[in-house]
């Protein structure tokens, strides 16, 4: 094959019912550029997104590789101190949609109220039929790691929720970690970092705060003043008397 024929294989019109956006090719990213203008200019998506065309590109192809909708993944992604994080309900939903294993069940240990109380996710591996278990989360886990403690920490008001969470985190980073795509859940960032419940907001309404704190300087208007004030001191300049130099003579 000649290195024509090459170049022009490679840009080769794909098929528009294969073609998903993102960068796989230039097809794919001139498609998530179409889509992201699209999204960037809906009342829908997160306020992280409006008018944001890199973020909806980003979130398109993340949808894409999971095979899940574009809104949704937009919905359940949050920026906690600039890292990415799912929601636990999402990370948990696409597991059990994957079609690859059986939905999450939870295994309790330990007498409720006491530092032994935890639990552990579990599911059926449906190609091998396997009992698939992950690690177990107790209150005693959460006390010595410092979430329980934390300010404004979930653990104390609603430690059952808590406990299925992480150890749904747990279970599906270890069996599935291409779902969770490396990432944490947002309950898990929120642990990692010292936080308070003020903080614990998306990136849009962080950098809103940032922005509201920096001074914007005309460069236009600073250059006027700048000329004007060497105007007036030339014109106050010219209007003192000569030097006395002595007599004319």
């Amino acid at each position: 094959m000649s290195e024509q024929e090459v170049i022009q294989s490679n840009n080769a019109i794909a098929n528009p019912e294969d073609l998903i956006p993102g960068f796989t090719s230039k097809q794919s990213l001139e498609l998530a550029l179409k889509a992201a203008n699209i999204l960037s200019k809906s009342t829908l998506v997160p306020k992280d997104y409006q008018g944001n065309l890199p973020n909806c590109v980003i979130a398109l192809n993340m949808s894409a590789r999971m095979n899940a909708d574009p809104l949704m993944v937009m919905q359940n992604l949050y920026i906690v101190y600039g890292r990415p994080g799912w929601s636990s309900q999402f990370l948990i939903s696409t597991f059990n949609t994957s079609g690859r294993y059986s939905a999450l069940r939870y295994q309790w240990v330990g007498e409720e109220g006491k530092d032994t109380w935890g639990c552990k996710a579990w599911a059926i591996e449906k190609a091998t039929g396997e009992k698939l278990e992950g690690s177990t989360v107790t209150i005693a886990i959460a006390k010595k790691e410092g979430w329980y403690d934390k300010n404004g920490s979930k653990w104390q008001t609603m430690p059952q929720q808590m406990l299925m969470y992480r150890a749904a985190s747990w279970f599906i980073r270890a069996y599935a970690p291409e779902l969770a795509m490396g990432m944490h859940t947002e309950e898990e960032l929120y642990d990692t970092f010292d936080l308070t419940p003020a903080d614990y907001e998306i990136k849009v309404e962080q950098e809103v705060q940032q922005n509201a704190n920096v001074e914007v300087v005309d460069i236009d208007k600073t250059q006027t003043r700048e000329g004007n004030s060497k105007a007036d001191t030339t014109s106050k300049t010219d209007s003192l008397p000569p030097d006395d130099d002595g007599p004319g003579f």
